[in-house]
């Protein structure tokens, strides 16, 4: 790979609407979280223990900023953060259940989004698993999906969520590396169109993939905007 990356995931506590605005649900909480760097497969799942040992319905402001603190800590010794959807969902979740908000800001801003980068170039959004297959990859576990994850883990299904939490950065890492060695992404749209975009310098930090240019949308009744994206990265706080 061009650098040295660490896949992050997460998974929400709360059941929300699928396709609905997350946001108008917030606070969701966290029941856990997955880090990934490829050298070794250091894997590492992150939740709180209630008093029993057993695992908690969410994670508490103790171990949240633990992981926003491991987070950085990797940057610092060279890794970028990766993630699909990270800066639209992943990163602002953590940062309103850690509290540490300028320093999830920041690291959001500078790691790479492979579906924000995916989104500055075609202006639409694009599933991790549709990602994957169009590699020739198998993807997310099957039989479910992150909607159900919630509800999964209130039931204490830890492991199958557990699973499939870190089937999701495996994923994610599988991806990026794929993708960088045949220098493109490609997947199959919903009509079953062939579809792709080049990655001549490899996946780019959010902030870089700010400066493409904007794609044609024109074709859309009310496209996304990178606004939707990065709007609570420069709201105060």
């Amino acid at each position: 790979m061009a650098g040295k990356y660490m896949a992050f995931d997460l998974e929400i506590a709360k059941e929300i609407p699928d396709g609905g605005d997350w946001r108008a649900h917030s606070p969701l909480g966290i029941s856990c979280a997955a880090t990934l760097a490829p050298e070794g497969e250091a894997l590492t799942l992150w939740y709180s223990l209630d008093s029993d040992d057993t695992q908690a319905s969410r994670m508490n402001v103790y171990d949240s900023r633990t992981l926003v603190g491991y987070l950085s800590s990797m940057v610092e010794s060279g890794y970028t953060i990766l993630s699909w959807n990270g800066l639209n969902f992943d990163f602002p979740v953590l940062a309103e259940e850690s509290g540490l908000i300028s320093e999830c800001k920041k690291l959001a801003a500078h790691h790479v989004d492979m579906m924000f980068h995916l989104f500055c170039v075609k202006g639409h959004y694009l599933g991790l698993d549709a990602a994957a297959q169009g590699m020739g990859m198998p993807g997310k576990t099957p039989g479910m999906t992150g909607a159900d994850a919630p509800r999964y883990w209130a039931q204490g299904r830890y492991t199958e969520v557990l699973g499939y939490l870190a089937q999701d950065v495996r994923t994610t890492v599988d991806v990026a590396q794929a993708c960088e060695k045949r220098g493109a992404l490609l997947w199959t749209s919903r009509a079953g169109h062939p579809q792709g975009i080049d990655l001549p310098s490899g996946w780019l930090p959010v902030q870089e993939a700010l400066n493409l240019p904007e794609p044609e949308t024109s074709w859309m009744t009310n496209p996304p905007k990178r606004d939707d994206f990065t709007d609570w990265l420069h709201s105060a706080g």
